[in-house]
């Protein structure tokens, strides 16, 4: 049994992302587990993923309401803050992104297995169009994704309150994101699976990376470049995903998920793909060509190979 109720009360009815007598029974017969890791694994075993899939479906348009409210707020708390002096935030800032970069290593762990022995047992297509990626272990690091999609909204809180650049590319991701897996998880959209793995592995790159920045740490620039190589490589396998759900459904073949989400995901993985590719023009291309056109030709032409290299 499970509770489940709907409307803006089914937020605080948390209790349906478990089996309620299941957990009932294991404790009364005095089976709970101790320790935060064995209550996340009998988390993991007692998710009940159709109750979850009602409950998402229920709030599924809070989505667009935290869009609006977002939008508003980053931008009004730019002008509160353009007169201000930037806050530090360094340890908030470095637990924040310390948090989220162990959630994403729990995450790609718990779910990177899946999609390997998918691939290995059952094949490609099997990986892109089967949603049995909602049950089990990996149904309950689905949901989880899916709600922390909001709770990483407050990324954009320390760009803000630091009076740092808010490019269009930061919140415009943050937003698409959010509404469009809040929109996919109630449909136990198959193709999901490569979504959600490749969104853990990155960020718990991503994350980390952000971490030891937050500690003034030294990290090699390379490691930037590749973080952003690595997005936009996440997005051209997003749009390969994509398509192949698309053609095994116009093949007549079963695909879960329909031809309106695959819509959205390609949209939104080009609309990805092209502003990750500027953005990495702008950031590294730009700069290194700009750096050796600033030498004399003389100079230049004494630079080595290596070196050269270097600029770029």
């Amino acid at each position: 049994m499970y509770v489940y109720s709907s409307g803006c009360d089914s937020l605080f009815q948390i209790v349906i992302i478990v089996d309620m007598s299941s957990l009932w029974s294991s404790a009364s017969a005095g089976n709970y587990p101790e320790g935060f890791f064995s209550q996340l694994l009998y988390a993991e075993k007692a998710f009940n993923p159709e109750a979850a899939k009602l409950w998402g479906d229920s709030i599924k348009t809070l989505s667009l309401w935290l869009s609006a409210i977002y939008v508003i707020l980053i931008f009004s708390g730019q002008q509160w803050m353009s007169n201000r002096p930037p806050f530090k935030l360094q340890i908030p800032l470095v637990l924040w992104n310390a948090l989220l970069s162990v959630f994403s290593i729990a995450g790609a762990l718990r779910t990177v297995p899946e999609l390997y022995n998918g691939l290995v047992h059952y094949g490609w297509t099997h990986t892109v169009c089967d949603a049995s990626f909602y049950h089990g272990p990996t149904g309950f690091w689905a949901f989880v994704f899916t709600m922390s999609k909001a709770y990483e909204l407050g990324d954009t809180l320390f760009i803000v309150l630091r009076r740092q650049p808010l490019i269009f590319l930061h919140w415009y991701h943050h937003i698409t994101v959010m509404v469009y897996t809040f929109y996919t998880y109630p449909e136990h959209v198959s193709a999901a699976r490569w979504y959600i793995v490749m969104n853990y592995c990155i960020h718990s790159v991503m994350y980390t990376y952000y971490a030891l920045r937050a500690l003034r740490l030294h990290v090699p620039s390379f490691v930037r470049m590749s973080v952003t190589s690595l997005q936009i490589l996440q997005m051209a396998v997003g749009l390969l995903v994509s398509a192949w759900a698309f053609v095994i459904k116009r093949s007549g073949n079963e695909c879960s998920q329909s031809y309106t989400n695959i819509a959205a995901a390609v949209l939104m993985y080009a609309s990805y793909l092209v502003l990750f590719a500027h953005f990495f023009n702008q950031q590294y291309a730009v700069p290194s060509r700009k750096k050796l056109s600033d030498l004399s030709d003389d100079k230049r032409k004494y630079l080595s190979e290596e070196e050269v290299k270097k600029l770029h």
